[in-house]
């Protein structure tokens, strides 16, 4: 039988996958900022998702997953644009601006663009908790970037850097939405291959198209940000969504997405600790409320039946 078929699991390797997801995940924006201190974004994350895409998709189909078809391919492009393109894309041009810290909470406040995705799409009409858990999460996120004078807190935030982490949000929300229905391989691993294959690819052209390739100069490129890169490739890409996409099998849906909270607190803490992020008033505060906020949504929007998104359908970095 497939491993990640498997659905007999002790408590002990489930919590151990999701400290792992806590960590990876949580870390891999600090990761992104080291990483683009001395490396063109977009050729950087496009090298990342390609390598990483690479190894998945064909360690798939050495194990057996059967031949994606072209309506796959499809699917899977269209998740890598929305997701790897804009979503992760905006990150990592937007980590040239704003900390490691602040980018994982504006990411993390995805959840709060697919409630009001689906009510606008007439899917489901939110509870009045969920609806409650919106409206204060936009709130965390105004007291997060809105103007220092206005909102009575010093620690400004660059206003452009915010918008493109706030787009990239909406664009995450937007791509996994559209994975619960997409035709994709039965094999979430190969899917996610296929997926970071379109993205890596969708990003390089971005990066070739931006003149990113007169700027790559490899003997400017400092150790924190290979290290970055590398750890991006192994720990962000690779043994994250292992062991996020087996979690998908053996626990709770309740469970395993509770990184979508616990992630931005990681990445705050991390960031601070590492690389002496400031962790001033506003951030605290922010980070309570958007955390707080998706922690709500979370346990008080159902879940419907769909299908077993991809692990990268899901994944903020």
């Amino acid at each position: 039988m497939n491993s990640f078929e498997n659905r007999s699991a002790s408590a002990t390797a489930i919590w151990v996958a999701m400290i792992s997801v806590y960590i990876t995940w949580g870390s891999t924006y600090l990761a992104i900022r080291f990483a683009v201190q001395t490396m063109p974004p977009f050729l950087m994350a496009g090298f990342r998702f390609l390598l990483a895409g690479f190894i998945l998709y064909f360690w798939r189909r050495m194990q057996g997953d059967e031949r994606p078809r072209l309506v796959h391919w499809r699917s899977a492009a269209i998740i890598g644009l929305f997701l790897l393109l804009g979503g992760n894309g905006g990150v990592v041009w937007a980590e040239q601006r704003v900390v490691s810290g602040v980018a994982a909470l504006l990411v993390g406040a995805t959840p709060l663009w697919m409630v009001l995705i689906d009510w606008v799409r007439g899917i489901y009409r939110p509870a009045f908790p969920t609806l409650a858990g919106v409206l204060v999460g936009f709130v965390g996120i105004a007291l997060l970037i809105g103007p220092a004078e206005i909102i009575g807190l010093h620690g400004a935030i660059d206003p452009l850097g915010a918008a493109v982490l706030v787009l990239a949000s909406f664009l995450w929300a937007a791509g996994s939405l559209y994975s619960r229905n997409a035709s994709l391989p039965s094999s979430p691993l190969l899917a996610t291959g296929m997926e970071m294959l379109t993205g890596g690819l969708a990003l390089t052209v971005l990066g070739t198209l931006s003149g990113e390739w007169a700027r790559l100069n490899l003997a400017a490129i400092t150790w924190p940000s290979w290290l970055g890169l590398g750890y991006l490739v192994v720990f962000g890409s690779l043994v994250g969504f292992t062991a996020y996409t087996w979690l998908l099998r053996v626990a709770p849906t309740t469970l395993v997405s509770t990184y979508a909270y616990v992630n931005p607190v990681v990445a705050v803490v991390i960031g601070n600790l590492l690389a002496d992020e400031p962790l001033t008033l506003r951030v605290g505060l922010s980070t309570a409320i958007i955390v707080g906020a998706v922690a709500l949504i979370t346990f008080t929007r159902p879940l419907g039946k769909r299908k077993t998104p991809s692990a990268s359908s899901l994944e903020r970095s």
